[in-house]
């Protein structure tokens, strides 16, 4: 496509400017989060657990009319993942020319209480089928080749340090103003996926890639990729996990880090970006 690299910048200006947006439309004056609890036909409200997955998603629902604003103003029709599982969240298309389709995700996390300086980290999609296979339709909405780029909407949070039992309690509509925010202090940033990712996985048994986790390296989308690109990215994920080598014993491992993958194919290992360790307070070091 002609112009791409023109055409993925003025998304990525509209989507830094409208993240510039969101504070404000989220939180008080206080830096808290406005949205309180449920609320259910007695006027009963019932306060919001902690759980990042409940954040998450009500956060979600939350910013869902601003987004609808976005597509709007810049004449994107959006069109949501079709199931749970499947990525991306949103696709933004062009109406004007539909081979123009832009992912967003939408990525929540919360600053670590012992670390300010860094926060839990993102996960950052899949790095299996679709991811694998540019052409294919496994999980994802459209082909992952026929985006242009590939952005996260990410938020950054503190968790309000509350008694367990708050988070079950009760209140009636005029006790609104007494009810805690269990989440405050909001980042929010644009970027691409890449720019923010570590080598290491970001969860468990799935097959998801993990971003960096110092905030001030996020913000500025210093990623391990940094000074390689896109394109090694995508090379070094499509075969995480894939690749043995030996070790200096002699014994087979898998490559799991780039410095061993940039010098696997040959390049210069120093390329790779490395990525902050959390320093404890009495001096020691606790690595990502």
């Amino acid at each position: 496509m002609k112009n791409k690299d023109k055409i993925k910048k003025e998304f990525q200006k509209q989507l830094n400017e409208f993240a510039e947006t969101l504070k404000s439309y989220v939180s008080d004056t206080e830096n808290q989060w406005t949205i309180k609890g449920f609320i259910d036909i007695f006027q009963n409200i019932y306060s919001i657990s902690a759980d990042t997955k409940i954040v998450s998603k009500v956060l979600e629902i939350h910013l869902f009319p601003r987004f609808l604003e976005f597509a709007q103003k810049h004449n994107y029709q959006i069109i949501l993942a079709e199931h749970q599982n499947w990525y991306p969240d949103i696709s933004f298309v062009s109406k004007s020319n539909p081979e123009i389709k832009f992912a967003v995700d939408l990525k929540t996390t919360y600053i670590l209480n012992d670390y300010p300086e860094f926060c839990n980290g993102f996960t950052l999609g899949s790095h299996g089928a679709y991811f694998i296979d540019r052409k294919g339709d496994k999980n994802i909405q459209f082909p992952y080749s026929e985006y242009l780029g590939h952005y996260c909407l990410g938020i950054i949070y503190s968790r309000t340090e509350l008694d367990k039992l708050e988070e079950t309690k009760v209140y009636n509509l005029s006790e609104l103003s007494d009810i805690p925010a269990v989440i405050k202090n909001f980042t929010f940033f644009a970027c691409e996926k890449w720019t923010i990712a570590s080598d290491k996985s970001g969860s468990g048994n799935t097959a998801n890639i993990g971003s960096i986790q110092k905030i001030s390296d996020i913000l500025a989308s210093n990623g391990v990729f940094k000074n390689l690109g896109e394109e090694w990215f995508d090379d070094y994920w499509m075969n995480y996990g894939k690749i043995n080598i030996k070790d200096k014993e002699g014994k087979t491992k898998k490559i799991a880090s780039l410095p061993e993958f940039l010098k696997y194919r040959g390049q210069d290992e120093n390329l790779y970006y490395p990525r902050a360790s959390r320093i404890k307070p009495k001096g020691g070091t606790d690595d990502e």
